[in-house]
This record gives C-alpha cells, structure tokens and sequence, in this order.
C-alpha cells in the first residue's frame, strides 16, 4: 500500500452517470485531494495521473472505495494489483452518519466517507475477486441468460392471465405441452388464431401448416386433430367488438414473449460455447446435477480465485445454504440465512433437486434428512445444497473431479 510521507493513503469514489467525485485521505485522516473527474476515457486518465501523484504504483497500487462493482470505471481500476472495494450503499449511510449529525449528503462528502472507510476498517471490507476475464464473461453470459428466463416466464404469466379473460380454449389446447405458451408451437397458434372466435374456424390443413412453420416434425397430423376439437368445443365467448380488441392486446404481448423466447435460447447458446471452455467446467460438470447451464450459474457467482474463500464456511454461507445462530441472553435459534447470493442460492436449490434423482448418495443422503431429522422438503434440499458446496469447494482447490463413494460412502454402504 502506497505510503505519502509516512502515512497511507487511501481513496474513495463517489460513483454518478456523468462524473464522479474523487477524495484521497492518509493514514491519519487528513485529506490530501480532491477532485471530480468526468465518466469518459479522459476522466479516468485523470483520476490514475492524481492517483500517481500520491505513490500510487504498479506493484503497490492506492486501494480504492466505491459503491459500485461494475462499469468501466471499476474496469479501468482492477487492472494490476489493485485492490477495489465496492462498498454497499446502506452500509456507506451508516459510516456516514459517524461524521456528522446534520444527515447533510454531498458528493465530495460521500467519496470522503468511502475513503474513511477503508482507513479504519479495511479489514471487514472484501476486496472484488481477482477473477479470470474468462470466468467473468461466463458471469455475464450466465447472469444474462437467467434474467431471460425470468422475463420470458413473467411475460408468460401475463400472458396466461390475458387469455383467461377471453380465450380459454387456448389455455386448454396448450395444457398438455411442457413449457405451455413458451413453446414456439403455442406462439405460432396464437399469431395465426388471436380470438376464440378465429380459432374456431381453423382447419386441420392450417394448424398443421402452423405446427410445421414452429419447427414441430412429429406427431403433427394427430396433434392438429385435437387442437381442432378443442377450439371447435363449446366456449363461453366475449362480445366480438371487446374480443377483437382483447386479441390485438394479446399480439401485442405476444410479440414481447417471442422476443423474450428468442433472448434466452441464443444467450443460453452463447453460455454453451463459452462456459466448456473455462478450466473448472470439467470439475463442475463431474457433479451430479450441474448441466452447461447450472454449471455456468454457479461457476458465475463464484468465480475463480481461490483465495476469494477462506474455507468450504465461507462458500456456504456465501450461498446461504449454511445455517446461522442467533443468541441473545437466554434465548438462541438457528434459522436460515436471509444474506446471502440471490443467484447462487437459486442454483443450489435446482443443484439440489436435480442431484436427487441423479446421485444414490445425494438421494440417500435427502431421505435420511427427511427421515432421521424430520426436515421439510425445502431444508432437506438446503442441507443437500451445503455438503454438495463443500465438495466443490475441496474439488476446485485439489483440481479433482467428483467421486460418489468418496462424497457419500456411509450412505452408499447402508444403500448397499
């Protein structure tokens, strides 16, 4: 760590969409510079020139606060050995509370506070994870390709909710498909036949010149048989004047979910290409449970350096699947963790529930949890969830791929 005079130095950021505020303390507090620097490639210039100005070297880089963990500020920060804070709002308001009483907020006020942050408390801040640039264009990739899905699934709903209004028999026909209106055949339908009213009048030949132009190749005579019986059904119907104008309504939404379908099959092809080639995706693939897709989530949240965690604990609770203690006095309860990685949360619960069917050992251990120790469902999955991490966690760090009987021998030899 850089040292002006005989003190450290230390800087924060105030982050902002057009600029940003610039504050740099020594070890004693004092404030040595300040400056607003503009969010463009001069402005950056700017900010590593003061930084230089102050000790700031390559092999001992300046540490820097700020309250965010992406964009190209933070980019042009994280190369070479510098350590990057990236500070959580709420946590910045209450440090900023310690200096003063008035509640005033400034910009140049907050980038003081970041500073002052890592003066006095460095050690209870972690620094952003030295990451490979593969394993963070996965992390893109992966978060993007999520996000899809909840998209696509949300637009789905409101869409379900539409056509329980006026077009029931739709909801009917598609009842029977996985994936119900996401399927391409369920889209091309609706594009063709809008009302109850027009789906009616659909004949064999044009439903099943709309299941070939979704891509459907089986089973397509006998299909449009029955999608013709059930449009044909007696359903109750809306006045056609509000008919029509709901059915514009739902192309209009329509448009929206296929645009949604489309997102998420090419980002999940573009995980597919980028994920395989990250030297741990073999270990996470040697998991039972973890596909292309899962595997990519989990190695986006946690990465690739490996001092990121102390221990298999820190990983655990990282993900929330580890159980916490609170006492107070008397009276203590352990109870899930409610911080903790949203994303890599979810994938443990789907790791979970896939490894059930595909791990004797996994299923083994599940039952005896739901058996022995009386768990419900969600928790038996949470206590799978946190041994499967501790196995990962000791796989990446001994470059190993997964082995059923050395995870779960007792409950492969009482399964025996």
């Amino acid at each position: 760590m850089p040292w002006g005079g005989n003190n450290l130095i230390y800087c924060g950021i105030d982050w902002a969409e057009n600029h940003h505020d610039v504050a740099l303390v020594d070890d004693s507090g004092q404030l040595l510079a300040k400056r607003r620097i503009s969010d463009d490639a001069a402005g950056y210039q700017l900010l590593l020139d003061l930084l230089v100005e102050h000790g700031d070297t390559e092999d001992d880089p300046i540490p820097v606060a700020i309250e965010t963990s992406r964009g190209l500020l933070v980019a042009v920060l994280r190369t070479g050995k510098r350590q990057v804070f990236a500070i959580n709002p709420m946590a910045a308001a209450r440090y900023r509370d310690r200096h003063s009483v008035s509640r005033k907020k400034s910009d140049h006020g907050d980038a003081l506070v970041l500073a002052n942050i890592l003066r006095t408390d460095m050690h209870a801040h972690r620094a952003l994870p030295n990451d490979s640039d593969l394993a963070r264009a996965v992390a893109v990739l992966a978060r993007a390709q999520q996000d899809a899905i909840w998209n696509r699934q949300q637009l789905s709903n409101q869409l379900r909710s539409l056509l329980r209004e006026y077009y029931p028999a739709a909801l009917d026909a598609f009842s029977t498909w996985t994936n119900g209106l996401c399927r391409p055949e369920a889209r091309e339908l609706l594009k063709v036949a809008p009302t109850s009213a027009r789906a009616g009048r659909l004949t064999r030949t044009q439903i099943q010149a709309a299941l070939r132009r979704s891509g459907r190749k089986r089973g397509i005579e006998a299909e449009a048989v029955r999608l013709r019986e059930v449009f044909r059904a007696n359903w109750a119907h809306q006045p056609p004047l509000v008919e029509d104008a709901l059915g514009k309504q739902m192309l209009a939404l329509l448009g929206q979910l296929d645009a949604a379908c489309t997102a998420a099959d090419d980002l999940a092809k573009a995980v597919e290409e980028a994920f395989p080639q990250h030297p741990d995706a073999d270990i996470l693939l040697s998991f039972p449970g973890l596909g292309l897709q899962l595997g990519a989530r989990v190695l986006a949240e946690i990465g690739d350096d490996r001092q990121r965690f102390a221990d298999a604990r820190g990983l655990k609770a990282y993900a929330g699947s580890s159980p916490i203690t609170r006492a107070s006095g008397k009276k203590s309860s352990i109870t899930r963790r409610w911080v903790k990685n949203d994303r890599l949360n979810h994938a443990g619960y789907l790791w979970a529930f896939s490894a059930i069917t595909a791990s004797p050992g996994a299923k083994a251990h599940y039952r005896r949890r739901r058996d022995d120790h009386g768990d419900w469902h969600a928790a038996a999955q949470r206590n799978l969830c946190n041994r499967m991490l501790g196995q990962l966690y000791h796989c990446l760090q001994q470059r190993k791929l997964f082995d059923e009987d050395t995870a779960f021998p007792v409950a492969l030899a009482v399964a025996a």
